[in-house]
């Protein structure tokens, strides 16, 4: 989980900015990206993918990241911004917008997947990167965490949908409360949810 790190400390870099979102295949709520800048030599303290982690580990490596890094930046991109733009481009631009509250600025940037942000930093993508790296884990733990607040915080305007729940993903549950209830302002209209029939159904409901 360290060998990037390591690789670019000795190769003089001493910023280094794990990447990494949350939110990417849900049905509803934002997209969050975080961006994560640990002091040179750090060791990893338990940090992995924020899936592979209990909410309450979360919760608790969340403080610990906050206590430990040299900075942290948040991008989030809502849903009408998403269907505007659509998922990938909504993704890259929370990326940037959270490595640009980055203070100070990374020297180099590590992002999880294949995709590159438009930046002039040195930045490495790396598939699977939130299992590689410890940087980009505690990127995804901050965003995940950082998501997962937000979607509870809009159970009390939607309640049929319970948010908190599942976070706005494509639950069984969550999939019968849109056909019951319809969507919601911060439903993402563009996707397509499909019936356990297999038909298709825009999620364009009026």
């Amino acid at each position: 989980m360290d060998s990037f790190e390591k690789k670019l400390w000795g190769a003089g870099f001493s910023l280094i900015a794990g990447v990494d979102e949350a939110g990417r295949g849900a049905l509803a709520g934002p997209v969050v990206a975080a961006a994560v800048i640990f002091p040179p030599r750090t060791e990893n303290f338990g940090l992995r993918d924020s899936k592979k982690l209990t909410a309450a580990k979360r919760e608790s490596l969340f403080k610990e990241i906050e206590q430990k890094a040299v900075s942290i930046g948040i991008g989030v991109v809502g849903p009408e911004e998403i269907d505007r733009i659509n998922i990938l481009r909504a993704t890259l631009k929370a990326m940037e917008a959270a490595l640009s509250f980055l203070t100070p600025r990374p020297d180099y940037v590590i992002i999880d997947g294949n995709q590159s942000v438009k930046c002039e930093i040195p930045q490495e993508t790396i598939v699977k990167g939130d299992d590689r790296s410890f940087s980009i884990a505690a990127a995804s733990i901050i965003a995940k965490v950082t998501r997962d607040r937000v979607m509870t915080s809009l159970h009390d305007k939607f309640p049929a949908y319970n948010f908190p729940g599942h976070k706005g993903y494509g639950t069984e549950e969550h999939r019968i409360a849109i056909y019951k209830y319809g969507m919601s302002s911060v439903h993402r209209k563009s996707f397509v949810l499909k019936t356990r029939e297999g038909e298709q159904l825009s999620i364009f409901l009026r």
